[in-house]
């Protein structure tokens, strides 16, 4: 049986997740010097309630290869083949470890088909991936067509996103904290992608939480495929009240075919603080995949 298993940076939703029955290894996150599993033994609700007080110590660190080793082990057992795509290499170091533990239980398992795909995205825009590979593997489609659809939207998924407070990326040294107190003085919103690499880059500011959050849709208007017959996404490190900004004016300007929504786990939002806001989406239509999907083949 052909199985897909992800990680929890993919900041699926939990509803999805559970239709799905779908295979999720958790993120780790240490909380004050207490290991926690994104999804498992913390949710986002009191995560975030945590992170919300900047003196708590939380850092995080990447599913390692003994981890790895318990989640793969049953289907090895099983005779399962398996598809595992896991979180950017770009951005963590998941990758590495998942191939040292297929290593390990090749030695015990040697006929073990695991296929192990670097999504080089993040968050929803990970489970966005996801979700197409999900949908055609429901749809029957073979080992094959599922690795070869895996490079297709890699390739083609964009993501966009904006923070709400500084603080996060200055205290994890992503930000001087002479540079980033004069931002955070001045109200400047970092936008960021996950580029071609995987890896995360700054491409411009804006002042003022709004517009940040209008230049995401914006973004997607000049970078996107037939954004109505897409489902796109978005997701938030729970913020409601940007959450909703977002949906209307998506719904206004975009009206795509559907929306998903997720909550940005601790894998990222350790990270970010509350208040991270992303939008993800494609650049191409579904191409030769779309005989697996309700939405029409659209050229752009």
């Amino acid at each position: 049986m052909i199985r897909i298993i992800t990680d929890s940076a993919s900041d699926l939703p939990e509803e999805y997740i559970k239709r799905h029955k779908l295979h999720v290894i958790p993120t780790p996150v240490v909380i004050d010097d207490v290991d926690y599993f994104d999804g498992a033994t913390i949710r986002t609700k009191e995560f975030y309630a945590i992170l919300d007080d900047i003196r708590r110590d939380v850092k995080t660190y990447h599913i390692n290869p003994a981890m790895f080793t318990e989640a793969f082990l049953p289907y090895a057992q099983a005779k399962d083949t398996v598809i595992y795509l896991c979180f950017s290499t770009g951005i963590a170091g998941t990758y590495n470890a998942a191939h040292i533990a297929k290593d390990n239980v090749l030695e015990e398992y040697p006929d073990f088909d695991l296929t192990i795909i670097d999504s080089k995205s993040a968050s929803i825009g990970f489970g966005l991936v996801v979700s197409k590979l999900v949908a055609m593997l429901e749809q029957g489609a073979s080992k094959e067509e599922l690795i070869e659809a895996a490079d297709y939207y890699i390739a083609h998924i964009r993501h966009v996103f904006t923070v709400h407070t500084l603080a996060y990326l200055i205290k994890g040294g992503r930000l001087t904290k002479v540079k980033g107190t004069v931002a955070e003085t001045l109200d400047m919103k970092p936008i960021l992608i996950v580029d071609e690499k995987g890896a995360l880059s700054v491409i411009k500011t804006v002042r003022g939480r709004k517009k940040s959050l209008r230049f995401l849709v914006d973004y997607a208007k000049e970078n996107g495929c037939h954004l109505e017959n897409q489902q796109i996404a978005i997701c938030h490190g729970e913020d409601e009240e940007g959450r909703d900004y977002m949906l209307s004016v998506i719904e206004q300007e975009i009206k795509p075919k559907s929306v998903m929504v997720g909550t940005v786990g601790c894998a990222i939002g350790a990270h970010t603080g509350r208040g991270i806001v992303g939008l993800c989406f494609m650049d191409a239509d579904d191409g030769k995949y779309g005989k697996y999907f309700t939405q029409p083949e659209l050229c752009c």
